[in-house]
Formats: structure tokens, sequence, C-alpha cells
């Protein structure tokens, strides 16, 4: 199946705090206070470090806290299609993203600061979005976006874009002579800027199945 169809659309105990810290440490440390300041992330560090990659519908966009004080951002998904684990088309997918959309106020009146920090990409129900997922981390269930906002791509008129504008997308990316479309060759040739979805997406559905960066490939 096409990985992508447009029409498919109060007071903490010491514990939490302390976890609550770690939480924010780690986020720190994978987002820079600059979004200019993110580690760039071409094609094939995309496809290579991502654990799932889902292309579908954002149908619902939540936040809360969970059992453990971790403040988490859930989105669903309506699959349009997946590539590297298989996921229903069709189906509903969801993941939670570290941060709340915004600050909420808590039953002792304090307000809980704790959003989603800078470079985190955002997610808006009704968007028709690509994203090429880490695994989920082990202790708390989150994951985001490889590249942060870089990994995560919307739709508009049939063209896809991340936050960066596609930036840096296809810089440094090689691809064994033979193994690309005309229009493929093209598209790792051309400017920054969105791209055809169809082009882009067939070559990443080929990659994967290929697996050309397992092989060298794709380097």
């Amino acid at each position: 199946m096409p990985l992508f169809t447009l029409s498919t659309a109060a007071s903490c105990g010491g514990r939490r705090l302390r976890l609550a810290a770690a939480l924010l440490a780690a986020a720190a440390a994978c987002a820079p206070a600059g979004a200019a300041q993110i580690v760039a992330a071409n094609l094939t560090r995309l496809i290579g470090q991502s654990d799932l990659i889902v292309s579908g519908k954002v149908k619902d966009v939540t936040d809360g806290i969970d059992a453990k004080g971790v403040a988490y951002t859930e989105v669903t998904i309506a699959v349009g299609a997946s590539a590297k684990k298989k996921l229903a088309a069709r189906s509903d997918f969801k993941f939670r993203q570290y941060g709340l959309q915004k600050a909420r106020k808590m039953p002792d009146g304090r307000f809980l600061v704790a959003r989603a920090p800078e470079g985190f990409p955002t997610w808006t129900k009704d968007e028709q979005v690509v994203a090429f997922l880490y695994k989920r981390a082990t202790r708390t269930g989150l994951r985001t976006t490889v590249g942060l906002t870089q990994g995560k791509f919307v739709a508009h008129g049939g063209r896809l874009a991340n936050e960066q504008g596609n930036q840096g997308l296809f810089k440094g990316v090689q691809v064994d002579p033979g193994r690309l479309s005309a229009s493929e060759s093209a598209l790792l040739r051309g400017p920054a800027g969105a791209v055809d979805a169809a082009t882009l997406m067939g070559l990443v559905n080929r990659a994967v199945a290929g697996r050309w960066i397992e092989t060298g490939v794709m380097r």
C-alpha cells in the first residue's frame, strides 16, 4: 500500500518533582533554545532513525498529566498508510509527545507550565500529515518525530513540507545510480520548498521496502 494518500485522510512529591526535572532536562537536550539549533536531519536520517512512518489525518489532539506526573500531548491520527511497522488503514493511531499544549491551572490555584519545549512539533486537528516517529521511550512511553519539527510534514495541494520548508532535507543524500526515477533524481537535486507528495513518499516507500539504508544503497 502506498505510504501517502491525500484522500485518507498543586504540589508534587519529591519523586514527581525529580521526574519532571529529569524530563525537562532531557527535552532541553533534544530541543535547544532556538529552532535554528536543532541538529539537521536529512531524508536519510529521517528514514533510518524512525521506528514508524505514518501518514494520515490528525483526528484529535488532547493533553494531560499521567499517573506519574508526566505532562503530555496525545495525538490521534486516522491512518492512511504506514511504513516500517504496519498499521491498519483507516485505524486510529495514537501517540504521546512530551509537554502540554498550554499552561494548566492546578487544584491549588497555581499554574503548571509544562508546555512542549521549543522545537517540538505542534499538531492541529484535521491537518494531513506524514510523521517520521522515533521509538517510544521505555520509561515514559513518550515519543516524537525524528529531528523534531523536521520529521513532521504537512500536505497542502498535493505537496509536502516540514516547518523548515524542507531546508536541508536532501542535503548530503546519496543514492546508488540507476535506483532513482527521473522525478526522484530531480527531487533530490531541487531547491528547498514544498515537494510533490507522491514523488517523495514513493521514494520513501522504496527505500524502506528495499532496505536501502541498511544495505548502503541510500546514504
